[in-house]
């Protein structure tokens, strides 16, 4: 057994000993590489990610593209980093739908930016729920803007009666960082606002999510 066996095992016992506590943030994305680079010293190529990416969260929220362009980074080690933060969102959403009714705009603005923090291209969502505020479906509805021209009103109209909602929510992201809504905003609202409402499903909210803040259509006086 080598000397890089030896310390790999001697990092395990820690982990299994006492989790990540006392880790340094590259010791834990050490810790990931073994999985992918089964051999060798890995510390060198940790370093390397830490300082092209910033951070710990800098290394797993980076494209795949980026991350192969590090000397050291393969296929699966590259899959392996973008694999962990989703597997990692999956479940956190899944709690939010399972423990939360989405019934005040704190905890839908929760929600939402927990769904849009691994998008990086603006990106149109619908959220349908029942009469209390619970989470029937969510559903991507495509990439680009929420203008009248992106926006599948039929398919959002379909997807409410196919759920059986009572009420939609529509959610797009600004990567820019600016949550002001655009005049094209304002009309692809007020078109999904009557096509719902000509079926009978409130058009609860549209929020528009910008870094780590949100705006509400409803809250802003919007949807009047």
């Amino acid at each position: 057994m080598g000397v890089h066996d030896g310390h790999r095992d001697r990092m395990r016992r820690r982990f299994l000993a006492n989790g990540l506590n006392g880790f340094a943030d590259h010791e834990v994305l050490e810790l990931l590489l073994y999985y992918a680079i089964p051999r060798g010293d890995v510390n060198p190529l940790a370093h390397a990610l830490m300082d092209r990416f910033g951070s710990l969260s800098g290394v797993l929220a980076a494209p795949a593209e980026l991350l192969a362009q590090v000397e050291g980074v393969g296929e699966r080690t590259a899959m392996l980093l973008r694999l962990v933060p989703q597997i990692a969102q999956m479940a956190r959403l899944a709690d939010m739908e399972r423990e939360v009714a989405l019934n005040t705009r704190e905890k839908i603005g929760d929600y939402l930016l927990e769904l849009f923090s691994r998008e990086r291209n603006e990106a149109v969502y619908q959220v349908c729920l029942d009469g209390k505020g619970k989470l029937l479906a969510c559903r991507r509805l495509g990439e680009g803007s929420a203008s009248a021209v992106n926006l599948d009103v039929r398919k959002i109209v379909q997807n409410a009666i196919v759920f059986c909602a009572c009420s939609v929510i529509l959610a797009h992201n600004h990567p820019s960082g600016v949550a002001l809504p655009s005049q094209e905003d304002h009309t692809a609202t007020l078109r999904v606002k009557e096509a719902l409402a000509s079926i009978d499903v409130k058009l609860e909210d549209h929020i528009i999510v910008a870094d780590h803040d949100f705006l509400s259509f409803a809250q802003s006086g919007f949807l009047r």
